[in-house]
């Protein structure tokens, strides 16, 4: 891996080790509000400064890593698991089952803008972590079953599978045992990528109104919070900002170091 990844790791890490022992990094309760310390700056009481609520900014960030990367670790794993199923019944059986998924539903899914399909289905199902995640895995499995089908159409044509169709292995069995685990490899940089998406989609829908409903400190409900008051008290937007930013930048970090390590022409160049 290159060193932008190992720097994403730590970055990653960071954030990871935040969301766990919230509660104990955490200096203030992140709903007790202090109206006559609003919009303070930062302090030694107040690391990040205040909010409207004079609710403690620092705080609010690191239980909003906690959200964020709830909702992305829950994404990723939803669409992985689902993309991998539906990309690997198309690619290895083909025809018209391949004609049919490949051809028409991930079309269908992949005619829509993204960001806009999600709004429109959380608008549809309401406000809420638990319907947040299901709008997201409905536009993020795609993206995995594409690589997969990719992946499965390649690996099904090696010599071992045909050698193993030969001795009379089951189609699961093949599919199961002799392909999908030499498939499995660009999926870990796909994985990585969505984690990045996830995170920014959550916040953009929290911006608008449509993702974690207040008083829940996620960070882009805390951006859209702040956005009024940024040439007065900057500090109450920079902070959730650059989380959002290093986050993502972090997993992209992490996905770009992976492609360069799991493909050995990078690795060799």
């Amino acid at each position: 891996m290159n060193r932008l990844g190992y720097i994403g790791l730590g970055i990653a890490a960071l954030f990871i080790i935040a969301a766990i022992f919230a509660p104990f990094i955490a200096t203030h309760d992140v709903g007790v509000q202090n109206l006559a310390a609003r919009y303070a700056g930062p302090s030694a009481e107040h690391w990040f400064g205040t909010d409207g609520l004079g609710r403690d900014v620092f705080s609010r960030v690191i239980f909003g890593a906690r959200i964020s990367l709830q909702v992305g670790i829950s994404v990723v794993v939803i669409s992985g698991i689902v993309g991998v199923i539906i990309g690997a019944i198309a690619g290895f059986y083909g025809g018209f089952v391949d004609k049919f998924l490949s051809g028409y539903v991930f079309n269908v899914f992949l005619a829509f803008p993204g960001l806009l399909l999600a709004i429109a289905l959380v608008a549809f199902l309401g406000a809420g972590q638990g319907k947040l995640i299901v709008a997201l895995c409905i536009i993020g499995w795609v993206g995995y079953a594409r690589v997969m089908r990719g992946q499965v159409l390649k690996v099904r044509e090696y010599d071992y599978v045909a050698a193993a169709r030969a001795l009379g292995a089951s189609n699961m069995r093949i599919l199961f045992t002799h392909i999908l685990p030499n498939a499995i490899q660009p999926l870990i940089v796909q994985a990585s990528l969505g984690m990045a998406g996830a995170v920014l989609s959550e916040a953009s829908l929290s911006f608008l109104g449509l993702g974690i409903p207040p008083p829940a400190p996620s960070w882009g409900t805390m951006v859209e919070e702040a956005r009024q008051f940024f040439s007065s008290s900057p500090h109450v937007l920079l902070f959730p900002g650059l989380a959002i930013a290093l986050t993502v930048l972090a997993f992209n970090f992490i996905g770009d170091g992976l492609r360069e390590y799991l493909d050995p022409k990078q690795r060799a160049r």
